[in-house]
């Protein structure tokens, strides 16, 4: 029995990684399910039983190989810092996880306004999820008096976008590598104007 699940899992593994490199490469559309599991060394019943439709492999895919499982695992981490170095923890890692994703990326930018209604459906879920771990953090910095009070979940929205907007920009359009030390002060300089903001009180009475 215990063969038999492990199996199972890698079946199940094996399924989710061909999906992302077909993904990645030809796009949902054009990544079929047959395809997939030839790649995974499986039958397409075999990925039907599995994950039961393309669109739940989709979604699977998202919430495996996205950055959602590193953040709810970075979240209880994060807990013990300053606001400061969880969120240039966080903003580094979120880049990192854009970066090694690229392809995926990029490919779902061009297809998004041709999938069918059930795709994009899971890719707003993806996302408000995504929103919504972050903004439960921001949450508790607020009742700690760590932060004051704003809309968490815009807070999520805004600060995860302002990162997300640098890679589209620098790396999507331009085609740029970003080192490390770049992408290290391009994060502090976010997180530093997240936090504090860019007015000068000190000038301003």
């Amino acid at each position: 029995m215990r063969k038999k699940g492990q199996d199972s899992i890698k079946t199940r593994e094996a399924l989710l990684k061909a999906a992302l490199e077909l993904i990645s490469r030809r796009g949902y559309l054009g990544a079929t399910t047959k395809e997939i599991a030839r790649k995974a060394g499986v039958t397409e019943i075999t990925l039907f039983r599995h994950f039961g439709s393309k669109e739940q492999l989709f979604e699977q895919l998202l919430k495996e190989y996205s950055f959602l499982p590193k953040l709810r695992d970075l979240i209880p981490k994060v807990k013990r810092l300053s606001a400061e170095e969880a969120l240039l923890g966080i903003g580094l890692a979120f880049l990192d996880t854009l970066k090694e994703r690229e392809r995926l990326v990029k490919i779902m930018l061009s297809e998004m306004n041709i999938y069918p209604d059930k795709v994009k459906v899971i890719y707003s879920r993806f996302i408000s999820e995504l929103i919504d771990v972050l903004g439960k953090y921001f949450s508790e910095l607020q009742k700690k008096g760590v932060l004051i009070k704003f809309d968490a979940l815009t807070g999520a929205r805004a600060f995860l976008g302002m990162i997300f907007s640098y890679f589209l920009s620098e790396v999507i359009l331009q085609g740029r590598m970003i080192n490390s030390r770049e992408q290290s002060r391009i994060v502090k300089t976010y997180v530093n104007i997240f936090l504090h903001g860019v007015v000068n009180r000190k000038g301003h009475g």
